[in-house]
Protein backbone atom coordinates (compact mmCIF):
# COMPACT_ATOMS: atom_id res chain seq x y z
CA UNK A 1 0.00 0.00 0.00
CA UNK A 2 1.27 3.49 -0.76
CA UNK A 3 -0.22 5.26 2.27
CA UNK A 4 1.72 4.31 5.31
CA UNK A 5 -0.27 5.65 8.17
CA UNK A 6 -3.23 3.82 6.74
CA UNK A 7 -3.76 1.30 10.03
CA UNK A 8 -6.33 -0.86 9.20
CA UNK A 9 -9.14 -1.07 6.48
CA UNK A 10 -13.01 -1.48 7.26
CA UNK A 11 -15.06 -2.81 4.56
CA UNK A 12 -19.18 -2.72 5.21
CA UNK A 13 -20.82 -5.18 3.17
CA UNK A 14 -25.04 -5.84 2.97
CA UNK A 15 -25.09 -8.49 0.26
CA UNK A 16 -29.06 -8.49 -0.46
CA UNK A 17 -28.94 -9.93 -3.93
CA UNK A 18 -25.15 -10.78 -4.06
CA UNK A 19 -24.12 -13.03 -1.63
CA UNK A 20 -21.39 -12.55 0.98
CA UNK A 21 -19.42 -15.43 0.09
CA UNK A 22 -18.60 -14.16 -3.23
CA UNK A 23 -18.09 -10.93 -1.87
CA UNK A 24 -15.66 -12.71 0.86
CA UNK A 25 -14.11 -14.74 -2.14
CA UNK A 26 -12.96 -10.74 -3.62
CA UNK A 27 -11.27 -9.36 -0.95
CA UNK A 28 -9.73 -12.34 0.28
CA UNK A 29 -8.58 -12.59 -3.48
CA UNK A 30 -7.28 -8.71 -3.47
CA UNK A 31 -5.41 -8.83 0.03
CA UNK A 32 -3.81 -11.56 -1.23
CA UNK A 33 -2.87 -10.09 -4.46
CA UNK A 34 -2.10 -6.58 -3.07
CA UNK A 35 -0.40 -8.17 0.19
CA UNK A 36 -1.91 -5.90 2.31
CA UNK A 37 0.17 -5.28 5.61
CA UNK A 38 -2.65 -4.13 7.66
CA UNK A 39 -5.66 -5.67 9.06
CA UNK A 40 -9.01 -6.04 6.93
CA UNK A 41 -12.53 -5.48 8.91
CA UNK A 42 -15.63 -6.78 7.17
CA UNK A 43 -18.75 -6.16 8.56
CA UNK A 44 -21.01 -8.51 6.90
CA UNK A 45 -24.74 -8.84 6.43
CA UNK A 46 -27.12 -11.18 4.33
CA UNK A 47 -27.18 -13.83 2.49
CA UNK A 48 -24.98 -16.98 3.41
CA UNK A 49 -23.52 -14.57 5.62
CA UNK A 50 -21.92 -18.17 7.32
CA UNK A 51 -20.27 -19.31 4.42
CA UNK A 52 -18.29 -16.09 4.34
CA UNK A 53 -16.85 -16.18 7.52
CA UNK A 54 -15.80 -19.23 7.06
CA UNK A 55 -13.78 -18.25 4.00
CA UNK A 56 -12.11 -15.47 6.09
CA UNK A 57 -11.68 -17.67 8.81
CA UNK A 58 -9.55 -20.35 6.66
CA UNK A 59 -7.90 -17.52 4.81
CA UNK A 60 -5.23 -17.32 7.05
CA UNK A 61 -5.04 -13.54 6.40
CA UNK A 62 -5.31 -10.67 8.20
CA UNK A 63 -8.90 -10.34 7.60
CA UNK A 64 -11.34 -10.23 10.52
CA UNK A 65 -15.21 -10.58 10.04
CA UNK A 66 -17.95 -8.86 12.01
CA UNK A 67 -21.69 -8.28 12.24
CA UNK A 68 -22.07 -4.99 13.37
CA UNK A 69 -20.90 -1.62 12.46
CA UNK A 70 -20.58 -0.38 16.35
CA UNK A 71 -17.57 -3.86 16.67
CA UNK A 72 -16.27 -2.70 13.47
CA UNK A 73 -15.41 0.75 14.44
CA UNK A 74 -14.32 -0.30 17.58
CA UNK A 75 -12.01 -2.79 15.90
CA UNK A 76 -10.40 -0.29 13.45
CA UNK A 77 -10.05 2.66 16.36
CA UNK A 78 -8.08 0.40 18.40
CA UNK A 79 -5.18 -1.08 17.71
CA UNK A 80 -5.23 -3.12 20.91
CA UNK A 81 -8.55 -4.70 19.40
CA UNK A 82 -6.18 -5.53 16.01
CA UNK A 83 -3.71 -7.58 17.78
CA UNK A 84 -6.12 -10.67 17.69
CA UNK A 85 -5.18 -10.26 13.76
CA UNK A 86 -1.36 -10.04 13.91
Amino acid sequence: MCYRQVRAILVNIFGGIMRCDVIAQGIIDAAKTLKLNVPVIVRLQGTRVDDAKALIAASGLRILACDNLDDAGKMVNFPFSLAAVD
